[in-house]
């Protein structure tokens, strides 16, 4: 998590260490060591390598709209956590992020959405609803930090390898928002 927060900080910055991507090619070809799991949303305007200033081999990222956690991700975070021996979860939401904006929508004003975006929405209805339930000044924002702490309680409580490797201590599960506009991460958990 320092190295996380270190990163995030150079980027922050402006000031990114990991742009040779040449350097460990080789290296990797033979196999990966990542430090970090990351579960991030699939806006193209968050690359968890340039948010935390991060080399290829070193972040496993599992990318899906609204950065919530499904049975596919479950599993690749499974694989990462039993067979690549990562330490560390960072659920990564972030500012402004649409598909929060669309299920807030759906929650508040009961749009409906085409296609399989209610299925994508649906993932979201709890944290939203929670949400919303306070309140807040600002529903998008508190809906993108429930998401967050929805999906690490979900990560450590949900019974699989992930929980399991939580409750024996060899799992860190945290989170975090990304600012957009200022590239900062605000870590939130454990």
């Amino acid at each position: 998590m320092k190295d996380l927060a270190a990163g995030n900080a150079r980027h922050v910055r402006g000031v990114q260490t990991c742009t040779d991507f040449l350097a460990n090619r080789a290296a990797l070809a033979k196999g990966q060591h990542p430090v970090a799991i990351v579960l991030a949303c699939a806006d193209s305007r968050v690359a968890p390598e340039y948010v935390f200033d991060q080399a290829p081999g070193r972040l496993f990222i599992i990318r899906v709209a609204g950065n919530f956690v499904d049975e596919e991700g479950l599993a690749s975070m499974e694989y990462a956590v039993e067979h690549l021996g990562v330490p560390v979860i960072v659920v990564l939401g972030h500012s402004s992020c649409g598909a929060l904006t669309a299920a807030v929508a759906v929650e508040q004003k009961h749009e409906t959405l085409p296609g399989h975006l209610p299925t994508l929405i649906e993932h979201l209805s709890v944290p939203v609803r929670t949400a919303l339930a306070a309140a807040p000044a600002d529903p998008v924002a508190a809906a993108i930090r429930q998401n967050v702490v929805y999906s690490m309680e979900r990560l450590a409580k949900e019974r699989s390898l992930v929980s399991s490797a939580v409750s024996e201590g060899k799992v860190r599960i945290a989170g975090g928002v990304y600012d957009l506009a200022t590239g900062d991460v605000t870590f939130m958990g454990s």
